[in-house]
């Protein structure tokens, strides 16, 4: 298995001239970011401080981009599973930023909990005032997250109303609370006081055969276990974000309806009333990891990602970057 523990000393986030240490070359290669690096394609690439944590990220972008695209990923996940969604922004001119959640991927944090989901939101937040404090995210800014990650999206922008820097936003199969949620939450308070975790049960969570078997066997930045308080932070934040008044931000969410992850529909009910312009496009195939999906599923979905992100171009220089103050 790859050991990219020699990443941990690579340093602050910097231009990737050339791939500058054997890991960051490896790293590259075993998640096929490698082939988007081209004479077209600039990357900076390192470690970003955000109050207790230290975040790995990445931004890639064009030449002339014309906004910046904000992804976050979702809970088990991190930054080099979305090499498709990274290939496709850029392809449409997006300068693109990821980054790893706290506890997972190269990022620090005890693996895959964190006691508030407030945390989350506020190293979103220290990594926009970083980059737009080295003049290195244009605007517009759109948010794009998957499952955990739409969710943080979603209450960041919820929870600062008018002063939100987002123009836009894409959730893919948004969390708001997880399938089978009102019998698991009965035994996450009963298990609660007596464990801290159980082990991770890797279930298929897309159609491409190829993608679950990486996740199973070949990824060595999965973590292997749930723990019980990333799901009490999960039932706290939940109350939060149910409580936030709505937002008439342009949303799209995009949905599988084979999706067994989050509790889909009850969720779409939920957020098309805090996002009333929300566009809703449900896959009748797809499942719950819809940037690792078939390519044909995939290509479907990321269509509708072109054509609502056609209406959001450059904004006027004396604009270049949103406010990000808190």
């Amino acid at each position: 298995m790859t050991d990219f523990a020699p990443l941990q000393a690579l340093g602050p986030l910097a231009p990737v001239d050339d791939v500058r240490t054997r890991a960051l070359a490896a790293y590259l290669d075993h998640y096929r970011l490698a082939p988007l690096l081209t004479d077209a394609i600039g990357l900076y690439a390192g470690f970003v401080d955000a109050d207790d944590y230290r975040l790995w990220a990445q931004v890639w972008s064009p030449e002339r981009p014309r906004g910046t695209a904000f992804v976050v990923h979702g809970y088990f996940d991190h930054l080099g599973l979305y090499r498709h969604l990274l290939e496709r922004l850029l392809q449409q001119g997006w300068r693109v930023v990821l980054w790893d959640l706290p506890g997972h991927g190269l990022s620090s944090g005890a693996r895959a909990t964190i006691d508030d989901f407030e945390e989350y939101g506020a190293c979103l937040q220290a990594l926009q005032r970083h980059l737009a404090s080295r003049d290195l995210a244009p605007g517009p800014w759109v948010g794009i997250g998957q499952s955990t990650g739409a969710a943080i999206l979603a209450t960041d922008a919820l929870g600062r109303g008018t002063t939100a820097p987002w123009e836009a936003l894409v959730l893919l199969a948004p969390l708001v609370r997880p399938w089978g949620w009102p019998q698991s939450s009965w035994l996450h308070r009963l298990a609660s006081p007596f464990i801290d975790s159980i082990p991770r049960r890797y279930q298929p969570n897309s159609n491409d055969a190829d993608f679950a078997a990486f996740l199973r066997d070949r990824d060595p930045l999965q973590p292997d276990r749930l723990t019980l308080t990333w799901v009490t932070a999960m039932r706290r934040w939940m109350a939060h974000m149910l409580a936030l008044p709505a937002s008439e931000l342009p949303v799209l969410i995009l949905q599988g309806e084979q999706d067994l992850t989050v509790d889909w529909t009850w969720n779409l009910e939920v957020l098309t009333r805090k996002f009333p312009r929300a566009e809703v496009h449900r896959h009748p195939e797809a499942r719950h990891h819809l940037v690792n999906e078939t390519e044909v599923i995939r290509e479907t979905l990321f269509r509708e990602l072109d054509t609502f992100l056609e209406g959001f171009a450059a904004v006027p220089a004396h604009r270049h970057h949103p406010s990000v103050t808190p």
